[in-house]
């Protein structure tokens, strides 16, 4: 599972099709109109089965943030938020091989990947990706806490966190014994986010008359 990508991609296809057999197989493969559909023959489905073609459809994606945690030993937790989540067109999905199933969102926590990310925005996450690309940026929870970074393999099972926002967050190296002593686990693969501008524009002078 750990190199399921590099597989994938040696035998060009899509990593979601290789490990559980659904979705598009072949990376670039276009998504058939229900014109296209309906004008070939034998792209049928079985009698009483119903196939949904249409890729403008919205999907409610739970919503994960910090949360104050019961034990002791950290002050919070990363948790699932019930009656919140956030909705997203399945058009996204589809452009990065993300399952709705497995799709969840988070807010983005400080200015740490500013400006690529701004505090503030709103992430989507595929938890099922959850082995290290280098350079790619992932959701964690470090000791109860929400980080978005980017990951680095390193040495001897170790890894190196990485900012955007670098010059005001220097890179992080842990171990292996540092990632089980401070509970650092990856949470999944950040494939979207909304960032809204920081400022409005001021309103320009008007031309006296």
């Amino acid at each position: 599972m750990a190199r399921l990508d590099e597989i994938a991609e040696l035998l060009c296809v899509n990593s979601r099709w290789l490990r559980t057999g659904e979705g598009i197989k072949h990376p670039g493969t276009p998504i058939i109109s229900q014109a296209a559909l309906k004008s070939c023959p034998d792209l049928t489905t079985p009698p009483g089965s119903t196939l949904n073609t249409s890729s403008d459809v919205d999907v409610d994606v739970p919503f994960y943030n910090e949360v104050l945690s019961n034990s002791g030993s950290r002050p919070t937790r990363v948790a699932h938020i019930p009656n919140h989540q956030v909705r997203l067109n399945t058009t996204i999905l589809q452009a990065r091989d993300v399952s709705p199933e497995e799709a969840i969102s988070a807010p983005m926590i400080g200015n740490s990947m500013a400006p690529r990310i701004e505090d503030g925005s709103t992430l989507a996450i595929d938890s099922s990706l959850t082995h290290i690309v280098d350079g790619e940026i992932y959701a964690l929870e470090h000791d109860g806490m929400l980080r978005i970074r980017y990951v680095y393999r390193q040495p001897n099972q170790g890894v190196r966190l990485r900012s955007h926002n670098h010059e005001e967050y220097p890179d992080e190296l842990y171990d292996a014994a540092q990632i089980q002593e401070q509970r650092i686990r990856i949470l999944g693969w950040v494939f979207w986010w909304s960032t809204l501008n920081k400022r409005r524009p001021p309103e320009p002078y008007k031309l006296a008359e």
